[in-house]
């Protein structure tokens, strides 16, 4: 019996460390064993969510996507000295149009296509004006400058989002937002060393300032396009962000097709080996433009750019057959780093701005009393009496 009561009546390890804290005496050996295995299990039930694996599963199909349009782009540049940007940009737009565009015509009411046209359509056009702009100059900064410059000022996009986020979106970020993103750019920082040292660099262009400066504007572009995207999709619909999209953007990329790239256009030698490139192109295309709202409206426009850090990594991995690229253990490090931080940045949800409450005066509050008691002057309230052991006499009237 004396050996059952002690069993019943020993403390577990984690109510023995926090008696020995309180005494100020030293945790049992159990207890500070279990403290870590406690912080595992929280961790590993914070990050091994449902929502966290969708997350990731959804931002690498997106990185697919985009390695994809930048293996078969490549192909067509190094195999077949096709360089037409905005023709591959014109032809996913017109898709775009051909199929959620169309959609918008047969709607009715609010939605439909006139209605649209006639509340937002400015705001479309700075949208489809920021796609098409920021598509054709991130390719345009490949003529004048490095790779290495171009996969690390591309970053710049992502605080620009956020700022933009924070100001338009009204979106918070916390403390765990901050560092995951500073843990995302290490590892773009180790997978441009690993290009370095793998002999990736592409010599020094003939105009570095220009293709800098081409990268930054192209990364606040997107930035631009990304967070219009992550309104549309959240309060509006996807179909209508895609069918304004492929509208605007078909019109302003065949005007920009028709007046800088007719001659590229005319030099093509056409073959069903090029025809096909442009088809896997246009697909890869398609699928991204398609497939990011539905990933956008689930996360943010942000988690979403952090989780594409991983596109150059994937293009990477098929440049080893397609290209004859170096590997370097540092590419599966840096690709590690990237997904620690994008899983991080998902662990906790940003959260909208609170509004700002209105303080009324004190008199204020008085008054109402006065209005509510004289109301209630008529009737006999209801009142419920609630004793407890120990404690004072609740009263509540209803």
């Amino acid at each position: 019996m004396e050996e059952a009561a002690a069993a019943v009546g020993a403390p577990t390890p984690a109510a023995a460390a926090a008696a020995a804290d309180a005494a100020g005496a030293e945790p049992s050996p159990g207890a500070a064993a279990s403290s870590p295995r406690r912080l595992l299990a929280l961790l590993g039930a914070k990050l091994c969510t449902w929502h966290i694996w969708k997350t990731i599963f959804l931002g690498q199909m997106l990185s697919l996507f985009i390695c994809g349009t930048a293996v078969t782009s490549q192909y067509l540049a190094d195999k077949y000295q096709v360089n037409t940007p905005m023709l591959q940009s014109f032809i996913n737009y017109f898709l775009l149009l051909l199929v959620y565009t169309t959609m918008l015509v047969f709607r009715t009411g609010s939605d439909s296509l006139c209605q649209v046209l006639k509340q937002r359509w400015w705001k479309y056009i700075i949208v489809g004006l920021a796609d098409v702009e920021a598509n054709y100059t991130i390719v345009k900064a490949y003529q004048y400058t490095t790779l290495t410059s171009v996969q690390l000022l591309d970053c710049f996009g992502i605080p620009v989002l956020m700022a933009l986020s924070w100001f338009l979106l009204r979106a918070r970020y916390r403390l765990i937002h901050f560092v995951a993103v500073a843990i995302c750019l290490l590892g773009v920082g180790t997978m441009v060393g690993a290009d370095i040292l793998s002999g990736r660099e592409e010599g020094e262009g003939s105009d570095v300032v220009i293709g800098d400066v081409l990268v930054l504007l192209a990364a606040s572009l997107y930035a631009i396009s990304n967070v219009g995207e992550e309104y549309i999709v959240k309060n509006l619909s996807r179909v209508e962000f895609l069918g304004m999209v492929g509208l605007f953007g078909t019109i302003i990329s065949g005007l920009q097709l028709a007046i800088v790239e007719h001659k590229e256009i005319m030099k093509i030698q056409w073959n069903w080996k090029i025809a096909l490139l442009f088809t896997a192109f246009a697909v890869c295309m398609f699928g991204l433009y398609s497939f990011m709202p539905v990933v956008i409206k689930v996360t943010s426009a942000t988690s979403v750019n952090l989780g594409i850090l991983t596109s150059d990594l994937y293009s990477l991995f098929l440049g080893l057959y397609l290209f004859h690229y170096k590997f370097s253990g540092l590419y599966i490090v840096s690709f590690a780093i990237i997904m620690v931080g994008f899983t991080l940045y998902c662990s906790a949800p940003t959260h909208p701005a609170e509004p700002t409450a209105v303080l009324q005066p004190a008199s204020a509050g008085l008054d109402n009393v006065a209005l509510k008691l004289e109301e209630n002057d008529g009737e006999t309230p209801a009142v419920a009496v609630q004793f407890t052991r120990g404690e004072t006499v609740v009263l509540s009237t209803e």
